[in-house]
């Protein structure tokens, strides 16, 4: 009986790593796949993003998936941007209008709190596609 036993928690434990396996296989592709269609949208690359949200301060206000410590409660959460009708709530949602609206949001909504950071417009193309790719 300690022997069926055994061969069923080997076999039950094996399954359960295939499992695990194929489903992080598929969530891997699946967020690869979402970051070459943002860096064909925006031109940047998403691999920046995390880096740029934290030099930029971006996560004092925001909520931003996937950046460690940007938790702020200010601004709207930036997860699912790419599916949102408008940005800021004033601008259509394309990437040239998210790239302009990350460098100098005033230029879009002249009362707008978002403060201009210094960000430069290709950083800003890199940040566009990171928040696509989420």
């Amino acid at each position: 009986m300690r022997l069926v036993s055994s061969k069923l928690w080997l076999g039950t434990a094996a399954a359960v790593c295939v499992v695990a396996a194929a489903a992080t296989a598929v969530a891997w592709s699946s967020q690869q796949r979402s970051e070459q269609v943002a860096h064909a949208i925006t031109g940047g690359n998403p691999t920046h993003g995390p880096d740029l949200l934290r030099r930029y301060g971006c996560g004092g206000c925001h909520t931003i998936p996937g950046v460690p410590g940007a938790d702020g409660q200010v601004g709207p959460p930036l997860a699912g941007l790419l599916h949102r009708v408008y940005i800021g709530g004033v601008a259509i949602n394309s990437a040239d209008n998210l790239v302009q609206w990350i460098v100098a949001p005033q230029q879009l909504s002249p009362n707008s709190v978002m403060p201009a950071t210094g960000i430069s417009e290709a950083e800003a193309r890199d940040v566009a596609a990171y928040l696509y790719s989420r």
